[in-house]
């Protein structure tokens, strides 16, 4: 990096931290800002986050940079509420990312071998063990399951999971028996909706999805983009939908909508050139 850019970046950076101490500063800040905690702010981390994959999704340079400051904006935010009762500030955020990654890639800052990707995973996940006291030769698989399901979002969760599990040998022999797993799954659901509680019918639902996640993985197919391309074509559906209605959506009867549904499909199935 130029002397020049380091420079802008570190002004920028600075102009942002004062910012947000600025609206968490008692002495005339923002009184919505200054009602916040490290838990409020948790649903504005994840819907940054995600926004930020959309961005990145739709290939657009301006509206990805924007993304990327609304999140950066949640760590600065962060790291200043903690920073207010000394548990550590964006320094210590800053400083801490630096090392890991620098003890974590001793084949770029150490003398350390590692020519392909795979290799340098393999270092990685050594070196993260280490870290945690871990011993990958014996830690139970259970503890990394457990962690998976903690740290990362449901779906994502339950294909890690998964595919640890199954190369641990937890895994049925042919995809028929995965598609055997999901009827059963499907009439516990229905069993539990007509007989019992609704704790029992959100577990059974679970088991339901994770199952067909089952499917997904012998398939290779990415349930995230599955379901985003999903509710894309649903949006975009029901937008037609609404555009030949000249009256409230429900002042139509269901068939109705219905036919309107269908004709929706066929019209973007033309338009996409599919017969």
């Amino acid at each position: 990096m130029s002397t020049n850019l380091q420079s802008k970046t570190l002004e920028a950076l600075q102009h942002l931290i004062d910012v947000v101490a600025q609206l968490r500063s008692p002495d005339g800040g923002c009184p919505w800002d200054l009602a916040q905690t490290p838990a409020t702010l948790l649903s504005y981390v994840l819907e940054e986050a995600y926004e930020v994959v959309d961005a990145i999704q739709q290939g657009d340079p301006d509206h990805i940079a924007e993304e990327l400051g609304d999140l950066l904006l949640q760590v600065v935010l962060q790291a200043q509420i903690f920073s207010e009762t000394d548990v550590f500030d964006l320094a210590d955020v800053a400083q801490g990312i630096a090392t890991k990654l620098i003890r974590r890639h001793p084949h770029v800052f150490g003398d350390d071998l590692a020519a392909t990707p795979e290799e340098v995973h393999a270092s990685w996940e050594t070196i993260k063990a280490a870290e945690k006291g871990e011993d990958t030769s014996d830690t139970p698989l259970t503890n990394k399951l457990a962690r998976y399901g903690r740290t990362l979002s449901p779906m994502m969760a339950t294909m890690k999971i998964s595919k640890k599990a199954a190369r641990a040998g937890f895994e049925w022999k042919t995809l028929d028996g995965v598609w055997e797993k999901v009827d059963e799954e499907l009439g516990e659901f229905r069993h539990a909706l007509a007989h019992e509680s609704a704790e029992n019918q959100a577990a059974e639902f679970g088991d339901v999805l994770f199952s067909l996640m089952q499917v997904a993985r012998w398939c290779e197919i990415d349930p995230v983009a599955a379901l985003q391309g999903t509710n894309r074509r649903f949006v975009e559906r029901f937008g037609l939908l609404e555009q030949a209605v000249d009256k409230p959506l429900d002042d139509h009867s269901i068939e109705e909508l219905e036919a309107l549904w269908q004709r929706a499909k066929q019209i973007i199935a033309e338009n996409a050139g599919v017969q």
